[in-house]
């Protein structure tokens, strides 16, 4: 007769509630509802809470239970150009508060995409650097826990490139990379791998020019080409179930700001900053959109989104001005009113998250 000398491991780690004398999920769910101003804490206390907090599922159940809350992030500028920073907008009353400082140096021409409670900066090239210093640094600012870390670079350093989310990825399209190249390069960011991918390029070179992601697909517009003499008014449109780009003829060009809202793109060109060019892309058709404001058509304006309607910063230091909010679904004559919410400097990039 034989007898096996194996033995079976048994584990020895200890289960621990997550709240001791609640079953885990009213504990996940006691959790979930603390105000959002205080997850930096709550990740503090220990592993398991912290990771429950950067999970989906915190997500999925704060917006079960309405808890969700809408925080508008702002990089400024100073006055003199000499520094920025990311603040949080009070739209609520109050003032505005400071985010952790971007790590690594003081870079422009870099891309910001919002992913799962996180702004991720990509790219740019270094300020107080020698020409041709060109960075292809990823950097993650998770607004849970109040912190940045590192990600992997990209394929390709690059800025003043066009880049958007869509569908769980994130895209880098075109623009200069070292030495002033011009670049027909695209790849794709998978955050769950942590990994860069190159993939199907344009036709052409194009820089200087946005993106946007609109019912699925990708569309790239504005800047310049190397098919084109001045700005270009081509879109290049990404399906990334063919993989594959098409184009368009009907783009807006010199883009001074541009927003998604409603799966609508809206746009307001530097030749004319008192209206607003809006994109239907189920239509492929333009229509415009007055701005009430008097005044230069030259006065800059960066746009902001929130709750569901879209701010107007302007890039003039005006005393007594209030920033101008356009509601889509408002009634005729009722679309535009007025708001205190106002950035602490000159708005660079306006972002929002919603945990």
């Amino acid at each position: 007769m034989c007898f096996s000398t194996s033995t079976r491991k048994v584990s020895t780690e200890v289960y621990r509630p997550i709240l001791p004398g609640l079953p885990d999920d009213v504990a996940k769910y006691c959790l979930a509802l603390v105000p959002r101003s205080d997850f930096p804490n709550l990740g503090a206390v220990c592993k398991r809470w912290r990771s429950f907090i950067e999970s989906k599922e915190f997500i999925t159940i704060r917006k079960e239970a309405g808890k969700l809350e809408e925080w508008l992030y702002v990089l400024t500028n100073d006055a003199e150009g000499k520094g920025s920073h990311w603040e949080v907008l009070r739209t609520s009353g109050g003032k505005n508060h400071l985010v952790p400082p971007m790590p690594g140096p003081t870079k422009a021409g870099f891309g910001v995409v919002v992913f799962e409670g996180k702004i991720l900066i990509f790219g740019g090239y270094l300020v107080d650097a020698e020409i041709g210093c060109v960075s292809a640094d990823v950097h993650q600012y998770d607004s849970r826990l109040n912190r940045w870390s590192e990600l992997a670079k990209l394929n390709v350093g690059r800025f003043d490139f066009a880049y958007a989310e869509l569908n769980g990825l994130i895209y880098m399209v075109g623009g200069y990379g070292a030495d002033g190249e011009r670049l027909s390069s695209v790849e794709a960011y998978d955050p769950n791998r942590n990994e860069w991918t190159l993939i199907e390029p344009l036709r052409r070179p194009r820089w200087g020019c946005f993106a946007s992601a609109i019912q699925g697909k990708l569309f790239v517009m504005g800047g310049r080409s190397s098919f084109s003499i001045g700005n270009s008014r081509s879109v290049d449109i990404y399906d990334p179930a063919l993989r594959s780009w098409s184009e368009v003829k009907k783009g807006c060009v010199m883009v001074t700001a541009h927003a998604v809202l409603r799966d609508r793109l809206f746009c307001m060109e530097w030749k004319n900053q008192r209206r607003l060019a809006v994109f239907d892309p189920v239509e492929c058709e333009w229509k415009v959109v007055m701005v009430p404001l008097t005044g230069s058509s030259t006065i800059g304006i960066r746009f902001g989104v929130f709750g569901g309607k879209l701010l107007l910063f302007s890039l003039e230091e005006e005393p007594g001005y209030k920033t101008l909010v356009y509601d889509p679904d408002a009634g005729p004559g009722s679309e535009w009113r007025t708001s205190e919410i106002r950035p602490g400097g000159l708005c660079l990039y306006s972002v929002t998250i919603e945990v």
